[in-house]
């Protein structure tokens, strides 16, 4: 059977010389080859038609065009690689002055920003992971960045042997921003054999990569660097640093660690509050219950009620309810999302009633998430909402339903 890509793209041709293609079908093998074309032109229009057509099995053939020798190729090329693992689209362009768009260059970081539920849980090919580390020795920054951000959008843990070994590599590029970028990434990608290099990276002379490499120590969990963590608190004391450090210590949750986090626990800053009650939770203490308590009701601070919240349901407390609620809120959506797949299937009952709540951006976020985390008893209560009133929800009820199809096949 022939396979055709039947889409009437305006001006694109398919081969050098070729008369213009509105309206006529392409051969799927046909514009596959031409993404080897020696004439540039000719490979970025067989790559845009591949990628608006949406053709899952062109992602590894697209893969080696990462590295292709036009820059603008390249960055269509991780762009499409991104569209075949995107949810949504990201955004490409914010306004200013409520009046002018801007695009934004930084795609693949806008992606990876949003979590990890921004993404399908689609097999990658070895060929798209090696082009991508391949692209961060790019001589074009803007390429360096969006393939450092797209591996960690794309990928899924664990990495291959030489993968890692590429990604750590990279924690001691010339480029600043691939240095924060790979941290981020090794965090995301939980790249335990990257600690030492996380750790060294503390020191490094960019604050964007000390504060990158801070935060990664605590997601890939590396208990080694409890000590150093506690110093990098103390030294900063306030802002960006001090909180990648206790965000770090709080994630490591070491019992050393309880005293810093009851102490900051009433810190004026509101990050620095929220990750210590996020320590505290995951440590199991129990001594700042109170405080916990008096926090998710009338701390000032949405995020930290929600991480007193969280605290407290780690403890063995019912506050599900109280996470929901927060998911009202677009501001917090990411922060319980990131919450909810933490606890993990053992809340997934809880969650089913929340299916039916009144506020559609609940139902709707609760549909997305028991896609990524809910098992059996979440496929017909997600295939009710397909009937619902409210078109986004329908849309997060089908994604979910999908999603659950891919974690299960």
């Amino acid at each position: 059977m022939i396979r055709t890509l039947a889409w009437m793209l305006c001006g694109v041709a398919l081969t050098a010389g070729a008369p213009d293609a509105w309206g006529q079908q392409a051969r799927y093998d046909d514009v596959v080859r031409n993404l080897r074309n020696p004439d540039a032109k000719v490979r970025l229009s067989a790559l845009r038609l591949l990628r608006e057509a949406g053709h899952l099995e062109a992602i590894e053939p697209i893969a080696p065009l990462v590295n292709d020798p036009v820059d603008e190729i390249q960055l269509e090329a991780i762009a499409a690689e991104l569209s075949f693992y995107l949810v949504e689209p990201v955004p490409t362009k914010r306004r200013v002055a409520l009046v002018f768009e801007v695009r934004s260059p930084a795609q693949a970081a806008a992606a990876f920003e949003q979590g990890p539920l921004a993404a399908w849980p689609r097999p990658v090919p070895p060929a798209l992971v090696s082009n991508l580390l391949q692209a961060v020795d790019d001589e074009n920054a803007r390429v360096r960045m969006e393939a450092i951000y797209a591996l960690g959008v794309i990928v899924r843990p664990p990495l291959a042997g030489e993968h890692e070994e590429a990604l750590i590599k990279a924690l001691d590029h010339y480029d600043p921003v691939v240095r924060a970028g790979a941290a981020l990434v090794a965090g995301r990608l939980q790249v335990s054999a990257a600690g030492d290099a996380l750790i060294r990276a503390v020191n490094d002379s960019n604050a964007g990569v000390r504060y990158a490499a801070l935060r990664a120590l605590g997601e890939v969990g590396e208990a080694r660097a409890v000590q150093a963590l506690g110093e990098q608190l103390t030294y900063y004391g306030r802002g960006e640093g001090a909180w990648s450090a206790l965000q770090a210590l709080a994630r490591i949750a070491h019992a050393s660690s309880v005293p810093v986090f009851k102490e900051r626990v009433t810190d004026r800053e509101p990050l620095l509050r929220r990750a210590a009650m996020e320590g505290l939770g995951r440590s199991g203490d129990r001594s700042e219950q109170t405080t916990l308590q008096e926090a998710a009701g009338s701390d000032p601070s949405e995020m930290v009620r929600a991480a007193a919240a969280f605290a407290l349901q780690l403890q063995g407390g019912n506050y599900i309810p109280r996470l929901v609620e927060s998911l009202r809120s677009d501001r917090m959506v990411q922060q319980i999302g990131d919450y909810l797949m933490e606890l993990g299937p053992a809340v997934e009952n809880s969650l089913l009633t929340h299916l039916q709540d009144q506020d559609p951006a609940i139902r709707g976020q609760v549909a997305r998430v028991l896609g990524a985390l809910g098992g059996d008893a979440s496929r017909p209560a997600l295939q009710s909402l397909l009937e619902d009133r409210n078109r986004r929800v329908v849309q997060e009820a089908t994604w979910a339903i999908e999603r659950l199809d891919m974690r299960t096949r």
